[in-house]
């Protein structure tokens, strides 16, 4: 006999009426995902290093950094940062300059780096330079298309799988779903002004991937009572999957939250955007599977697939 799990997030035989909530969340979703939109353009992503170009130094001063004096080291040297702001612990500085135009580019980066090096290292003896990128535009320029093809593509290929797998108005819905949930990412990229680089395509991958694996159990167990309750009314039937489904839902999901929690909070300037941008995916993506997939599973397939049913 098989032991019952120490905790539970919601009882067995617990009905809460989701759908009753259903236009609201849909109303809700869409504000936050046009206002997101608008965030895209304006003020727009915070493009880091990969995809605007530049120069990124990282550095390491023995004591807390004095970064008027770091400035005006870089300014009395000739060199105008693009910013100069501390990262990680207050030892921890981070230079961005803009990416040296005309001729002979590769020359003027080296040497804009070697001053660099100069300068904070004659303003603050001791300091270690622990990073030093750089990326001219025109490779920056075929990163960032390269990096939307991407997330075109993936959203292809999830509908495709989706589509195969299920009836037209399940794709739909996860489709769209998804696409509400990369939104509102965005729109919290445009608001914590996090760099948006190839880490950060990568964890609005991940989060797709994972928001879609959350709506295929919940689909499954719909299409499972679809079949089990031929006469129940759709909207019962949501609420039921989805009440069977939330302790696994809410389980996953706080596994992942978790696991992703301690890079937010200890892992530096290149983990911390990427698994805080994931906490914020891990949280719209499980909400969306209860909140909005469902809702408008309901609205599209009310009618078609219980037809169906009845005809199968």
């Amino acid at each position: 006999m098989l032991s019952r799990p120490l905790f539970r997030f919601v009882r067995d035989d617990q009905r809460i009426n989701f759908m009753r909530g259903r236009h609201m969340g849909l109303i809700v979703s869409a504000v936050l995902s046009i206002a997101s939109v608008i965030l895209f353009f304006q003020p727009g992503l915070k493009l880091g290093l990969d995809f605007r170009g530049g120069i990124i130094v990282e550095a390491q001063t023995p004591g807390p950094a004095d970064f008027g004096k770091l400035r005006a080291a870089l300014d009395h040297a000739g060199i105008h940062p693009d910013a100069v702001q501390a990262f990680g612990s207050p030892r921890d500085v981070r230079i961005s300059i803009n990416a040296p135009e005309g001729a002979d580019r590769e020359a003027q980066t080296q040497k804009l780096v070697d001053g660099v090096k100069n300068a904070i290292s004659a303003a603050e003896p001791g300091t270690q330079v622990l990073r030093a990128d750089a990326v001219g535009a025109s490779v920056s320029s075929e990163l960032f298309r390269d990096g939307l093809l991407a997330l075109g593509f993936s959203l292809a290929m999830i509908l495709v799988y989706i589509w195969v797998r299920f009836e037209r108005e399940f794709a739909i819905s996860a489709v769209v779903t998804l696409i509400l949930d990369l939104t509102k990412t965005i729109g919290f990229l445009a608001i914590t002004r996090f760099e948006f680089d190839l880490v950060m395509v990568a964890a609005l991958l991940t989060i797709l991937g994972y928001s879609t694996n959350d709506k295929v159990v919940v689909y499954d167990r719909i299409r499972e009572n679809l079949r089990k309750y031929r006469t129940m009314p759709l909207r019962e039937l949501l609420d039921l999957s989805i009440n069977e489904t939330l302790n696994r839902t809410l389980g996953t999901s706080m596994t992942v939250f978790l696991a992703a929690l301690p890079l937010a909070l200890f892992g530096g300037s290149t983990l911390t955007g990427f698994a805080t941008v994931m906490l914020f995916g891990i949280v719209v993506g499980t909400s969306s599977s209860i909140f909005i997939a469902a809702p408008l599973l309901l609205l599209m397939g009310e009618k078609r697939l219980r037809k169906e049913t009845d005809a199968g």
